[in-house]
């Protein structure tokens, strides 16, 4: 008899234990599946906001950026709103005559309006060189990384043997003006819009797109430019007007699907850069041939102009 009480009652506590046992795996499974639950829900959210927020992300990190940015800096009462800086100047080697574009125009520009008293040289507005940072508001990284390459930046400047240089010297020698040059640009527009009218003596490379230099264009400092006084400067609207003799392609493919910027580009159709895509995005066209009268070229400019 006791025997039979002490086998039921391990028979009655190996059933106690099984019950114990299947509770608590019971419990364990669902935490588990709660779990899982939670895990894949997160990784369905953050997949969905990763692929849902390129685009937000990017313009967060370009506004960043431009707040960020040293180039808008207060300026003296004493100075005029003109920009410009002796880096500007690009002569090496003798690698400025290998190229229709005058790369040291900028110093001969300040120094006759000095020598013509119109000018006061301690009055002049240096800026800074655009950093990476700056840049990167429109140009990508592998753009950057592009101009590390000698031979890109000789087809982009259109002088071949700037292919055989180092690199080092071809930052020092032409892209830091380059730099110095957009800087000035940028900080044109805020002057401008404190003083009423500003001047970058150097700058304006319109064949410069985020992606693609040339025509002695390595940096979009127009669109850059524009992309600043959009953030720092609360301006809504933008209407450039290019008056180069060469299609202003960069700027235009840039802002290809922006309504905010208006284009009005005054060019010869007939010579560089021939660029037919980016003429589709050009608000108002004005084309001019070769042996065009200054007479009849500033009529043409007027009408463009009527309101």
């Amino acid at each position: 008899m006791t025997f039979q009480v002490k086998a039921i009652a391990t028979e009655f506590t190996r059933n106690i234990g099984k019950s114990t046992l299947y509770l608590a795996l019971t419990i364990a499974s669902v935490k588990f599946s709660h779990f899982l639950f939670r895990f894949f829900r997160s990784r369905k959210m953050s997949s969905s906001s990763s692929s849902t927020s390129p685009t937000a992300d990017a313009a967060t990190l370009r506004r960043n950026r431009i707040l960020s940015s040293k180039l808008y800096f207060d300026v003296l009462p004493s100075k005029v709103p003109l920009i410009y800086s002796s880096a500007y100047d690009i002569s090496f080697l003798g690698i400025e005559k290998l190229h229709p574009f005058d790369s040291s125009k900028w110093g001969r520009v300040c120094r006759f309006l000095i020598v013509d008293g119109v000018l006061n040289k301690n009055s002049i507005v240096e800026p800074l060189e655009a950093s990476k940072d700056d840049l990167l508001v429109v140009h990508s990284e592998s753009y950057l990384s592009s101009l590390k390459s000698s031979p890109n930046v000789a087809m982009i400047i259109e002088v071949p043997p700037v292919a055989l240089f180092p690199n080092c010297l071809v930052q020092q020698k032409v892209l830091f003006p380059f730099r110095k040059q957009v800087g000035g640009t940028i900080l044109a527009a805020k002057l401008a819009k404190e003083q009423g009218w500003a001047i970058n003596v150097g700058g304006g490379f319109h064949h410069c797109s985020s992606e693609k230099g040339g025509g002695f264009c390595a940096y979009a400092d127009i669109s850059l430019c524009i992309h600043f006084a959009f953030v720092r400067l609360n301006i809504s609207r933008v209407m450039i007007i290019d008056l180069d003799a060469h299609q202003g392609n960069g700027h235009e493919m840039d802002f290809s699907n922006d309504s905010r910027v208006y284009i009005l580009d005054m060019y010869n159709p007939g010579i560089y850069p021939f660029d037919f895509e980016a003429r589709r995005y050009i608000d108002q066209k004005v084309e001019v041939a070769s042996g065009t009268t200054t007479n009849v070229y500033l009529r043409k400019l007027d009408e463009a102009l009527e309101i």
